[in-house]
């Protein structure tokens, strides 16, 4: 990954999340993956706070409902299997609640965008963590991939490379300055 990359990542998030000095984000992923460079970088860049979990490991349950209120999280990007385990009354209100790592339904994007602003985020560890984002999510459907982040381009592609026509099956390409090196076109 290249720095150019993280810092128009850092600049699209921050933009998409809404995070601003007065944020608090937590650093839910582990340091070893790639979504805490996102997580990381939203807060430092933009002047917000970052909250480490004390003792490391991961928060479940109970347990990181109780941590997202008691350190008042603005700010959290959270895979959805993660949000199966939480009652979405113990989860403050207001927040801003990202979801990646792996799709999201329908039925628990309408449960937990009740009172949220919900974003889900895609993208492979080779375009610095996040290829596109959804506008915020209702549960009304499925939720989408979104759309590329900014100076970064998604196709769909045929086996030929060839794009192909709305609602035809193809493979997802991304392109731009997020790519990682190595990549040739």
């Amino acid at each position: 990954m290249t720095h150019r990359g993280i810092g128009n990542l850092a600049a699209a998030q921050v933009e998409r999340f809404a995070v601003r000095p007065d944020s608090r984000v937590v650093q839910y992923a582990a340091p070893s993956f790639d979504a805490a460079v996102s997580e990381t970088c939203i807060a430092l860049l933009s002047g917000a706070t970052l909250v480490l979990p004390i003792g490391g490991g991961l928060l479940l349950g109970d347990e990181l409902a109780r941590f997202l209120t008691e350190h008042r999280i603005s700010h959290a990007t959270i895979p959805p299997v993660a949000l199966t385990g939480l009652d979405p009354a113990a989860v403050p209100t207001g927040m801003t609640l990202t979801v990646a790592g792996e799709a999201c339904s329908a039925e628990l994007a309408g449960t937990w965008s009740r009172g949220r602003r919900m974003i889900n985020a895609y993208g492979p560890t080779e375009t610095t963590v996040c290829a596109t984002m959804s506008e915020p999510l209702s549960g009304a459907v499925s939720p989408p991939i979104g759309t590329p982040i900014a100076n970064a381009r998604a196709y769909v592609l045929d086996p030929r490379l060839s794009p192909v026509p709305a609602g035809v099956v193809g493979e997802l390409y991304v392109s731009g300055i997020n790519l990682a090196r190595g990549y040739l076109g």
